[in-house]
């Protein structure tokens, strides 16, 4: 289950605080750089939860926005406070999208778009190690069992007994035909995904090869959703050397539709289920 203590969702909801702070002061970003003699950017990293922030900077920053009520000060210092605890992914040291995973596990649903792989929430073990194992070839074996480890601890909120992540995915047919591994392990992982294709709160759809174009073509992202009202849902697309995360309503919107568009032309349920079952079947011959 999520963490109260979330420290990736409170520096969410800080830098959320301290945006609106400076937007009814009137002020820009570059104006509160100046200001406080830092950069811009980092005011940037800051109001978007990208970096940890410091009871200093709140300390500062409600000082150039002239906030007089103390409640509001120490609220907001208390905030900085928690954000700074560790989530249990730190326990793992320093792991890539760590920010993703913070997100992941205070999320109440994900809408996931795959066109080359299963995504990381249904993969088996064997699966995952050799899919990274290919992915990023120069790894060294301790660091591929970290993220190996981090993708199985993921897999909780799947399966934990109150409030699970609710998941629909949408793949691309190629990433079931894509031998990762062998044959075999290939038919694992397939019979693996059907199973938990059958969870309630878990939903896979298939894009077969002959559906043709399709919106999905530009690649893979995901849609986290969260169960506070104030925490705007996000868009994250992974990246080779840095990740994108997008928050405006605007961008939020138009990968919502273009999910609609890929839900609406994809396999149904039923229909999806019994194709990746028969793919199954074939990686046993």
């Amino acid at each position: 289950m999520a963490s109260n203590v979330n420290p990736t969702v409170r520096r969410r909801r800080l830098g959320q605080e301290l945006r609106r702070l400076r937007e009814l002061k009137g002020m820009t970003a570059e104006e509160v750089a100046e200001r406080l003699l830092v950069s811009q950017s980092k005011i940037s990293r800051l109001e978007n939860g990208r970096r940890s922030i410091s009871q200093r900077d709140v300390r500062d920053l409600c000082g150039v926005y002239e906030v007089e009520d103390h409640r509001i000060v120490d609220s907001l210092m208390q905030m900085a406070k928690d954000s700074r605890q560790q989530g249990w992914w730190h326990s793992f040291g320093d792991i890539p999208y760590s920010v993703y995973i913070g997100l992941e596990t205070d999320a109440a649903s994900l809408r996931v778009y795959d066109p080359q792989v299963v995504p990381g929430l249904l993969q088996t073990r064997p699966y995952a190690e050799a899919l990274i194992t290919g992915a990023l070839p120069e790894t060294t074996p301790t660091d591929i069992e970290k993220r190996v480890q981090v993708r199985m601890r993921r897999q909780e909120r799947i399966a934990a007994p109150e409030n699970p992540l609710r998941l629909w995915t949408v793949l691309d047919e190629s990433a079931l035909r894509r031998v990762v591994g062998t044959r075999a392990l290939m038919r694992e992982q397939l019979e693996y995904l059907v199973e938990k294709s059958q969870l309630p709160h878990v939903t896979v759809q298939v894009i077969p090869f002959d559906m043709g174009a399709h919106p999905g073509l530009n690649g893979q992202y995901a849609i986290l959703e969260f169960p506070d009202a104030s925490d705007s849902s996000v868009v994250y697309i992974e990246g080779v050397t840095s990740d994108l995360y997008l928050e405006k309503a605007n961008d939020v919107q138009q990968y919502s539709v273009m999910y609609e568009h890929l839900r609406a032309q994809a396999l149904n349920v039923e229909q999806s289920r019994q194709l990746i079952a028969d793919l199954a079947k074939e990686y046993a011959r």
